[in-house]
């Protein structure tokens, strides 16, 4: 008989998980990338990003109460589309991840990291990848409650910034009207403000991965609505002031030229020491990274021991039981990324592999909607799951090329592997994937209980870490 989670994340604790996975490190580094984009009315794209993230957010709400258990995108493709779509969308939150990292791996970096001493970007970027990966073998315990204290110290750093803003703008040394500027040299309004939304939109992702929780939450159709839109509406107004008051007191072409945009406005306003926020700052982006390379490791490691990549993924540390080749390769992707790419470019890289998983979810609440369950769920208006599948589509449009051209890479690395297992799939019945998305529609699931090929969280690594 399959052995269920023990259900005792309450609303308070899921709310804080989501929140510290939408808070985390982007927007200290991506606010002058987005002021290059759009120009002084920075909040207009954050505002446009959390809309459109709603969009698909109601996809997941509905989908994480109707299948409440761990696996997440790939376990909804999977069901609505078949193995190869979900081998696909798990192979592009997998590229997501090391992504991420690589771009965090540029942001720590930064002029954050100038405030306190003066380093080669390449050797800070090697060396702080090389840390975390030696962090990860060593292997990290994790908990919700200490989750809490890092979401606060994140969100304290951020509120932090917005309060030395309006003092500020109180003692008449802002400049509100660059609020209204919309729009660059380059791009006109609606331009502008579409290229800073789809960097914006790297800001609010890292809801997607909440739904592994939901296996785990006592009343899950209640509770898990709840805690996503609360925490995204709450980041979106933190990050929507953030925008405001860094725009009103930074000129534009000075947040555009540094990679410490939010240390700009520690400047201006004075009474902070520099080091001390620069500090906040390389602490939220480095565990933001550690997180997603844990992440990333785990999944790479879960798709490895069920043959959806290499075997050899699936080999773990004797006595520290975390799985070594698994971190050592997606560091070394994360790496590779970060010494090629800047925090821009691989930004919407990121958002580009996720605007594929998202598109894919939004088609899957669609399809499965056909598909009866005995439990009551959430369930949004149908208008949304459109909406938002026409916000990814849309957002393709915005990608540039250059852009295309590194995800493309990893997209048809997906596609391949997806198509490969597709054909495994079909000669042997005890394939986990094939087996999983045999289950008739409608049908209750099976008592063997499938391998849960995506789970982030393996249940074999059985060290402190798990």
């Amino acid at each position: 008989m399959a052995v269920e989670l023990n259900r005792v994340v309450r609303t308070p604790l899921l709310y804080f998980f989501i929140l510290g996975d939408v808070l985390g490190a982007g927007v200290y580094v991506l606010v002058g990338e987005i002021a290059g984009a759009s120009g002084g009315a920075l909040w207009l794209p954050l505002l446009t990003a959390l809309v459109l993230a709603c969009l698909t957010a109601g996809s997941y709400a509905e989908l994480a109460t109707k299948y409440p258990r761990a696996g997440g995108s790939a376990h909804y493709v999977t069901r609505a589309l078949g193995p190869a779509a979900g081998t696909f969308v798990g192979f592009c939150m997998l590229a997501a991840g090391v992504v991420s990292v690589g771009a965090l791996a540029r942001g720590f970096a930064s002029d954050y990291l100038a405030a306190l001493v003066t380093l080669p970007t390449v050797a800070v970027v090697v060396v702080f990848l090389s840390t975390l990966a030696a962090l990860n073998l060593r292997g990290i315990k994790e908990s919700l409650g200490a989750n809490v204290v890092a979401t606060a110290i994140e969100l304290g750093g951020l509120l932090l910034v917005i309060g030395l803003g309006l003092w500020v703008l109180l003692r008449g040394d802002g400049d509100p009207s660059r609020l209204t500027q919309v729009g660059t040299a380059e791009r006109g309004a609606v331009g502008a403000v579409l290229a800073g939304a789809v960097l914006a939109y790297y800001s609010f992702v890292g809801f997607e991965t909440s739904v592994n929780l939901a296996e785990e939450v006592r009343d899950p159709r209640r509770a898990y609505p709840r805690a996503l839109f609360g925490a995204l509406l709450t980041a979106g107004a933190v990050y929507v002031l953030l925008g405001a008051v860094a725009a009103a007191v930074v000129p534009t072409e000075v947040l555009a030229e540094s990679s410490g945009p939010l240390l700009e406005v520690v400047r201006v306003a004075g009474g902070v020491p520099e080091r001390l926020f620069a500090v906040i700052a390389l602490v939220a982006v480095a565990n933001g990274a550690l997180l997603t390379g844990i992440m990333a490791s785990r999944l790479a490691y879960g798709m490895g021991r069920d043959a959806l990549l290499p075997a050899a993924l699936a080999r773990v540390l004797p006595g520290r039981r975390t799985p070594w080749v698994a971190i050592l390769a997606t560091t070394a992707v994360s790496l590779a990324l970060a010494l090629t790419g800047e925090v821009g470019s691989l930004a919407e890289t990121l958002v580009l592999l996720l605007l594929v998983v998202f598109t894919a979810v939004n088609a899957a609440v669609l399809i499965l909607r056909r598909e009866p369950v005995e439990t009551e769920h959430f369930q949004v208006p149908l208008v949304l799951p459109w909406l938002g599948l026409a916000s990814c589509l849309f957002l393709f449009t915005r990608i540039g090329a250059e852009v295309w051209l590194r995800g493309g890479i990893l997209l048809g690395l997906g596609l391949l592997l997806g198509a490969v297992n597709a054909v495994r799939s079909r000669s042997s019945s005890d394939h986990p994937v094939a087996w999983h998305a045999g289950w008739p529609r409608g049908s209750k699931e099976p008592t063997r209980p499938p391998r849960n090929q995506f789970s982030h969280t393996p249940p074999d690594l059985t060290n402190e870490e798990s």
